[in-house]
This record gives C-alpha cells, sequence and structure tokens, in this order.
C-alpha cells in the first residue's frame, strides 16, 4: 500500500494505515520541505531578492531625487539627499511649460509603439509558423540568414534606409519609423524556437482534417498556441521601441519627436539643468512602469495558460 498523498496528520496515517504506512509518509513529508516544490524559501532568498530589488530601484529613485531638486541645489551637491526636495511637480510644470511638444510626443510614442509591437507580434509568429511547421525548400538556410541578420549592426543601414525614406516623402512622419520595425530577426528566431516546441504536428492534421486552410489553421491554431511567447515579445518590442532614440532622431527631428527625442531637446547648448532634464526623463519613463504593472499578470497568466503538463 502506498501511503497518501494527502496532508494529514501523521497521528491519523498511522491510525488509519499502520506504523509502516506512517513513517513513509513522514519520510516524504520530509523530502517535500527539504527540497523540491515544497521547500519554502529562505530568509537568504528574501535577502538576495531585497537587494536585487534595491539595485533596480535606485536609478529611479535617484532620478526622481535629481527631478525634485533645482539647478543652484545640484550644483552644490554632487550626491544629492536621499530626501525628495519636493520640487518635482514644479519642474513637471516646467516640462510640460517647455517647448519640446511633450503631449505631441508623447502619442507619438504609444503610437509608434503600439502599432510596432502588434505588427512584430504577427509577422513573427506567421513567419515562425512557418519556418518550424510547414516544410519547404531552403528553410533551413533561409532561417540561418535571417539570424545571421542580426550581427550587422543598425547603424550600418541609417544612411541608405534614410535614403529611401526621402525618396518616399517620409522624413519627419511615424511610418518612417514604424515600417522599418514592423518585423523583427530576433522576434521570427523567438517566435520559431517556441512553436517549434509548443505546437504539436497533431493539432495541425486535426486542423487540416477539419478543412482549415493554411491561414485557418495559422490563425486558429498556431496563434492561441504562441499567445504566451507573443505577449513576451510584444512587451519586448514595446519598451525596445519607446525607448529608441537614434533612429527617431535622425528622421523625425523636433518638428514631430517621440519621447525620448524630446526629452533631449530639454538640453541647452551651453548648460543642462539637470533638475529639469531628469523630471522629463521620469515623467517619460512612469509609462513603461504603468505598462509593466498592468501587465504582469497577464504576462504569468498566459504563461501558466501554455503550460503543458506532462
Amino acid at each position: 500500500m502506498k501511503p497518501p498523498k494527502t496532508l494529514e496528520s501523521i497521528p491519523a496515517i498511522e491510525q488509519a494505515y499502520g506504523k509502516s504506512i506512517a513513517n513513509a509518509a513522514r519520510r516524504r513529508r520530509q523530502r517535500l520541505t527539504t527540497t523540491g516544490a515544497g521547500r519554502r524559501p529562505g530568509w537568504l532568498t528574501y535577502a538576495v531578492l531585497a537587494v536585487v530589488l534595491a539595485a533596480s530601484a535606485f536609478p529611479l529613485w535617484y532620478t526622481f531625487l535629481l527631478g525634485s531638486a533645482d539647478a543652484a541645489y545640484i550644483s552644490q551637491h554632487a550626491i544629492p539627499s536621499m530626501i525628495p526636495q519636493g520640487k518635482f511637480i514644479t519642474n513637471m510644470g516646467r516640462v510640460l511649460a517647455a517647448d519640446i511638444k511633450f503631449w505631441q510626443a508623447l502619442l507619438n510614442s504609444v503610437i509608434v509603439s503600439a502599432l510596432t509591437a502588434v505588427s512584430v507580434i504577427f509577422f513573427s509568429t506567421l513567419a515562425g509558423y512557418s519556418f518550424a511547421k510547414l516544410r519547404f525548400r531552403g528553410r533551413n538556410q533561409l532561417l540561418v540568414f535571417v539570424i545571421a541578420t542580426m550581427a550587422i549592426p543598425t547603424q550600418l543601414g541609417i544612411v541608405p534606409l534614410f535614403m529611401v525614406m526621402s525618396k518616399l516623402g517620409w522624413q519627419g512622419q511615424l511610418q518612417a519609423v514604424i515600417v522599418p520595425g514592423m518585423v523583427t530577426a530576433f522576434g521570427v528566431f523567438w517566435m520559431t524556437q517556441y512553436l517549434q516546441a509548443a505546437l504539436p504536428y497533431e493539432l495541425i492534421e486535426a486542423a487540416r482534417v477539419d478543412g482549415c486552410s493554411m491561414i485557418r489553421t495559422f490563425w486558429h491554431v498556431a496563434m492561441p498556441a504562441s499567445r504566451p511567447a507573443a505577449a513576451m515579445l510584444g512587451l519586448f518590442t514595446f519598451v525596445g521601441t519607446w525607448t529608441n532614440f537614434f533612429w527617431p532622431f535622425i528622421v523625425l527631428g523636433s518638428t514631430n519627436p517621440t519621447l525620448p527625442v524630446a526629452t533631449q531637446l530639454l538640453q541647452a547648448q551651453y548648460f543642462k539643468d539637470y533638475s529639469l532634464i531628469m523630471a522629463g526623463v521620469l515623467m517619460a519613463t512612469a509609462p513603461l512602469v504603468f505598462v509593466f504593472v498592468a501587465a504582469g499578470k497577464q504576462l504569468v497568466s498566459g504563461i501558466m495558460h501554455g503550460a503543458v503538463k506532462g
């Protein structure tokens, strides 16, 4: 007789099943409390997590300290006090009153980041599904070529890309930032690796037996199966696009900026007011924090929903 798997008390098990079963249950409970899923994290784990959390949050807190001071205080104190100076709201008003088109830059960043993230999810999943589950000539060689493009620095393609955007008349327009980032080599590689393991051929064959076309099979089978990886890819793409400065600064400039470009415009030519700059940086970073907080539970639930029970 096997020891019961319930968390009954040892005396109750001994009374119901005998001393040998109770001893086995006692040994099993000891194993669960020392190793595996039954082990509770100790104080050392919480201490390490607290240190990592503090180290991760300190740059944001330091930015807030500088943003809540003024230029005179920062010039006199190289290392500011850990207590805010209480001028952050005033500096926020200065940022909004500055000639940087803050609200327009915020709207541009939302549009560019959201559209880029959605397009990367769709096209990367479509390409990943093709590489992972379809059989066609040159599939492996083409996938290697796509991955190899990740080794090419982005800066090498800026000049020809700018020439193309100028020929199309897109200079200073948001599509000049959105279209070049609609699909990424990393996204294709990410979704290919995930779908190879998470999507069994049996589901695809069952959909084809039911009369689904290739597009319907992709939409109703591959897309739901790729939801956890697509959520992570979308979040990474959104953050990367939101913080991108180099290409939007070149092709958009100050006429139609995104938030990183608008924040850079806070720097004067001969003098840098770090309290104003840091307030603008924190205002540009705050939406990303809200996105992480709002998407955290959905990402975890999506990963758990996509888990395959063994």
